[in-house]
């Protein structure tokens, strides 16, 4: 009883569906940053925040090419309009699809305070449009070494996490 209830609640923690991503071409959309955080309502955005959004950006998409991803930008004219990739109604997967690429990737950083982040990715089919694996992690502490820990983590263990 003591076993089912614990992989109840990791699986609860840590979903994974399917075989993470094999290797293929990809639109690497990066990160878009959500400030919810008092500080950033009352001081706006900091430019140690913009330069880790950005040093992230490269880790995870040297991290995909390590993994054998072949790593697209997407047209800056087709993207200006959108704010979050995340949640752009697939158009995400669409500029993908029609750049002839498998996925479409993109992540969120969600700053609650600056000791509690939320870091997400997603891994999209571009045909489908439909999630090939996606996860989010919490990290603590609004710095450099947090951010490259928790993406670390969340590609190793949930992205590319084998069932």
């Amino acid at each position: 009883m003591t076993l089912a209830l614990f992989t109840v609640a990791t699986a609860a923690i840590t979903p994974v569906y399917g075989p993470p991503p094999e290797p293929g071409t990809a639109v690497w959309f990066g990160l878009h940053f959500i400030d919810t955080s008092t500080e950033g309502a009352i001081n706006g955005v900091r430019e140690d925040e913009t330069q880790r959004i950005a040093m992230i950006e490269e880790f995870i998409a040297d991290d995909l090419r390590e993994r054998g991803f072949t790593l697209q930008e997407p047209p800056a004219d087709e993207v200006a309009s959108i704010k979050d990739p995340v949640n752009s109604n697939g158009r995400d997967t669409r500029i993908a699809r029609e750049l002839g690429t498998r996925y479409a990737i993109s992540g969120e950083v969600q700053k609650v305070s600056n000791l509690i982040l939320s870091l997400n990715l997603y891994v999209r089919d571009a045909e489908t449009g439909k999630n090939v694996r996606a996860g989010a992690v919490d990290i603590r502490g609004n710095n450099d070494d947090s951010f490259r820990r928790g993406y670390r983590y969340l590609m190793k263990n949930i992205i590319f996490r084998e069932e």
